[in-house]
C-alpha cells in the first residue's frame, strides 16, 4: 500500500519505510532508520539515527525515539534502539539509544507509554506494559511483561522489575521488585498481590492464592529472604508462578525491595 509522507516532513533517503506508513508534516527521520508496516508519526517527533521500529506503532506529538544515551561512557559510537510492534508512544515520550554496539535500548511489544515518558539507555521494556504520564526510567533497568508503571515513577540505574507487578504513583524504586506484587509509598513498600490485574489476566484463584502465601513468607514473617525462599518450597505448590518467584530473587541475588537490609 501507498505511503501518506508529508512534503514538509524531513525523511532521509537513506531511511527504510514500510508500506502503509504515514508521517506528519515537520516530523524528522534521520538516515539509518527503519520504520514498520503500518506506523504514523505525528508532526514534531523526532526519530534518530539507529533506530528501529517494527509494524504498526503509533508515536505522538513531540517525541524522540532513539536520542542519544545521556551517559559520558558513550563516546559517539553506532547504537541502537529498538521499538517492537502495536506501541502507542504519546507525546512527548524521550526514549535514549544504547551506550555500546551490543544489546540497545529495547521497548517490547503491545505497550503503552504515556505522555513525558524518559526510557533510559539500555533498558528494557516487556510485552504488554502501561507506563503512566511523566515515568522516569534509567539506564540499565528491565520491566517485565505485563507491568503497570503509574504516573511519576521514578526507576532507578539497574534496577529490575517483574512480570504483572503494579508500582503505584510517585513510587521511588531503588532495586529489584518481584513479578505479581503492588509496590507503593515512599519509601517504597509492600501493598499486596496484583490480584484484579493478574485475574483480567487469565490467572486462576489457586494461582493467586499461591503467590499470596509466597509472599507471606518473604513480606510478613520477619525472616531473611534466603529462609523465606526455603518455606517457599516447602509450603508453596511447585510450578510456573512458584518458579518465577524463586527464580526471580534468586537471579539479583536475594536483594529485593522493601526488605531491611539485616533481612536480605
Amino acid at each position: 500500500m501507498a505511503n501518506n509522507i508529508s512534503k514538509l516532513a524531513h525523511v532521509d533517503p537513506s531511511a527504510k519505510i514500510g508500506d502503509n506508513v504515514t508521517i506528519h508534516p515537520f516530523a524528522f527521520i534521520d538516515a539509518n532508520v527503519e520504520i514498520g508496516d503500518g506506523c504514523e508519526v505525528m508532526s514534531y517527533t523526532s526519530v534518530i539515527n539507529g533506530t528501529r521500529i517494527g509494524k504498526n506503532n503509533k508515536i505522538y506529538q513531540g517525541s524522540i525515539i532513539g536520542a542519544d544515551p545521556q551517559d559520558f561512557r558513550w563516546k559517539g559510537e553506532q547504537t541502537y534502539c529498538y521499538v517492537g510492534d502495536n506501541n502507542v508512544i504519546r507525546e512527548h515520550v524521550i526514549i535514549n539509544r544504547g551506550i555500546t554496539s551490543e544489546g540497545g535500548t529495547r521497548i517490547g511489544s503491545d505497550s503503552f507509554i504515556m505522555a513525558e515518558t524518559h526510557i533510559g539507555h539500555d533498558s528494557h521494556i516487556g510485552d504488554k506494559c502501561v507506563l503512566g504520564n511523566g515515568v522516569l526510567i534509567a539506564g540499565d533497568t528491565e520491566v517485565g511483561r505485563c507491568t503497570i508503571l503509574s504516573s511519576g515513577v521514578m526507576l532507578h540505574e539497574n534496577s529490575k522489575v517483574g512480570e504483572w507487578v503494579l508500582i503505584k504513583g510517585g513510587c521511588r524504586i531503588t532495586g529489584n521488585v518481584p513479578p505479581f506484587i503492588i509496590m507503593a509509598h515512599n519509601p517504597a513498600s509492600y501493598f499486596g498481590v496484583n490480584a484484579v490485574i493478574l485475574r483480567k489476566g487469565g490467572y486462576t484463584e489457586e494461582q493467586i492464592d499461591d503467590i499470596a502465601k509466597a509472599y507471606r513468607h518473604i513480606y510478613q514473617t520477619g525472616t531473611s529472604v534466603f529462609n523465606a525462599l526455603r518455606r517457599i518450597e516447602a509450603d508453596v505448590t511447585e510450578g510456573e508462578v512458584r518458579d518465577n518467584i524463586t527464580d526471580f530473587i534468586r537471579g539479583v541475588n536475594l536483594k529485593i525491595v522493601a526488605i531491611p537490609r539485616e533481612l536480605e
